[in-house]
């Protein structure tokens, strides 16, 4: 089973999900539902959102597996959202993918860019993981602006990759290596020395991801 640390900077912190975390992120959820509704995974032939506690349930099941590692994200001692690093696979891939959501109240805050960072340079370094990507819906621009900080490299547009909010839906992905960031993630973001243009979109794929599949 993966285990899943404490790991702090400044005001922000991540840890590992717990069951009893269930009650206060529904009412997240809850008040959030119009800010996050449009970028939450669903189940093609299911209606909603899984309950938050049958989600920790699967995330903790995906952690004993080593395929998941399930942080919560706290704000000044305050639970604000979550970062998950999913779909891990070691041995000649060694990689994982990053997905996140903070509430409303908190976004602009840098919360979430200093979360990803946390959590992708502890994977380099004690997981043995070489390269996490982040796939974005390319209407999501607050989550755009998120790798553009990290200076994550943009890969290409995956044409109705995930189902989200209802449907199957193109995402645009990000991908760092451990070799581009040999000092770490966190160190760059906080220096300010990310180069924000690696995470540049080219205007065909731009106008592609507009122009709806045939």
């Amino acid at each position: 089973m993966i285990f899943v640390p404490t790991l702090t900077h400044g005001d922000v912190t991540v840890r590992s999900i717990r069951p009893r975390d269930a009650r206060v992120i529904s009412r997240l959820l809850k008040d959030n539902r119009s800010w996050l509704q449009k970028w939450e995974a669903t189940v093609p032939g299911f209606e909603g959102a899984p309950l938050s506690s049958e989600m920790i349930r699967n995330v903790l099941r995906l952690a004993r597996k080593d395929q998941a590692a399930p942080f919560v994200i706290e704000y000044r001692g305050q639970v604000v959202g979550q970062v998950t690093l999913s779909g891990l696979s070691f041995g000649s891939l060694a990689s994982g993918a990053v997905g996140y959501w903070v509430a409303e109240t908190v976004a602009g805050k840098g919360i979430t860019p200093l979360a990803v960072a946390l959590v992708v340079d502890w994977a380099f370094t004690n997981l043995g993981i070489h390269r996490v990507e982040i796939c974005i819906r390319p209407e999501n621009e607050a989550s755009l602006r998120v790798v553009r900080k990290l200076g994550m490299r943009y890969e290409g547009l995956r044409r109705r990759y995930i189902h989200i909010d209802g449907d199957w839906r193109d995402h645009f992905c990000f991908a760092v290596t451990i070799d581009e960031v040999l000092g770490g993630l966190l160190a760059r973001l906080v220096r300010g020395t990310a180069n924000h243009s690696l995470a540049d979109v080219p205007e065909a794929d731009q106008i592609a991801a507009r122009t709806p599949i045939r």
